[in-house]
């Protein structure tokens, strides 16, 4: 598929991105990029990685940009993520893709975008946009759900660690990587070290960059907001095992003299008095009533129980 860069994408023959005098937009899938690529008079010195690129970066060449894209799917951003190469100069930029996912972003800003100033600049602007597309509301999702865990956890409604805190974890740490890489791909793109861009489109670049450092500060705060979930979690199963110990600690601590009376009067020695004693089988059980209440009364005043 190739298209002009005009007030929108306009689809266009191959060999009118030659003559046209605007800049192009390619989609081609890694066959066509081999079979065609001495056609668009490119110098890259280092072969395109094509196979399934995980990571989003730029390459400066001597006389071209080179590079890939790699977004994490939003629906399992830990899954499978959609990935394709690129390279651009001055003329235009070619994506290379055999999954069809640029194809489709491309054919979607064709029918969605209409531009004033059209340009390869604002092109990459709002193609890039496609990857954080979305993105505050995702993360005002997840900071509702850490709300809700974290209400669940002060109710005491959960009884170990939530499963779903170790996915909210993992899925924050593979976006905080994903906005670093397009925090350093905007910049590249930004320094325009070969004089591709026009100096006054390098704006588009630089509101991009500040957009993904939001994203990136929301995303480092909410794995803070983890690390002190896991933290008041901890906290608050020491509470509910020191109140188990404190428990234990009463109940051990009333039935210490009880069992020191019944092991005293257990020993049968010849001249006990008590044993004689009409009276010695009430009056350990009033003592012993009375030993209990003394205690439970001692230990509600200290707050114990």
């Amino acid at each position: 598929m190739y298209y002009l860069i005009r007030e929108s994408l306009t689809p266009c023959a191959p060999e009118e991105i030659r003559t046209a005098g605007v800049q192009f937009v390619a989609v081609l899938t890694t066959e066509e990029w081999k079979t065609r690529r001495e056609s668009f008079d490119m110098i890259i010195d280092m072969d395109m990685e094509t196979v399934n690129p995980r990571e989003t970066k730029a390459v400066v060449n001597l006389d071209s940009l080179t590079g890939t894209f790699s977004f994490p799917d939003r629906r399992q951003i830990s899954g499978p993520r959609h990935s394709f190469s690129f390279a651009l100069d001055e003329r235009g930029i070619i994506l290379v893709d055999d999954t069809g996912y640029a194809e489709r972003t491309v054919t979607e800003i064709g029918r969605t975008k209409k531009w004033r100033l059209p340009s390869l600049e604002r092109f990459l602007y709002d193609l890039l946009e496609v990857s954080i597309a979305g993105d505050l509301s995702l993360l005002e999702g997840t900071e509702h759900r850490l709300n809700g865990i974290e209400e669940a956890i002060l109710a005491g409604e959960i009884e170990s660690y939530p499963p779903e805190m170790n996915d909210i974890r993992g899925d924050l740490l593979d976006l905080r990587v994903h906005y670093e890489q397009l925090i350093d791909l905007g910049q590249e793109l930004e320094e325009n070290e070969n004089g591709y861009f026009r100096e006054e489109n390098l704006r588009y670049f630089h509101m991009f960059t500040e957009r993904v450092a939001r994203l990136q500060d929301m995303v480092m705060g909410q794995r803070e907001y983890v690390s002190q979930l896991r933290d008041l979690m901890q906290t608050q199963l020491d509470v509910r095992q020191n109140r188990i110990m404190t428990v234990l600690t009463v109940i051990t601590s009333i039935f210490m003299p009880l069992t020191l009376i019944a092991g005293w009067y257990g020993m049968n020695f010849r001249y006990m008095p008590e044993l004689a004693w009409k009276y010695s089988y009430p009056v350990v059980i009033a003592v012993s009533v009375l030993i209990v209440v003394v205690c439970l009364v001692w230990f509600r005043k200290k707050k114990w129980m």
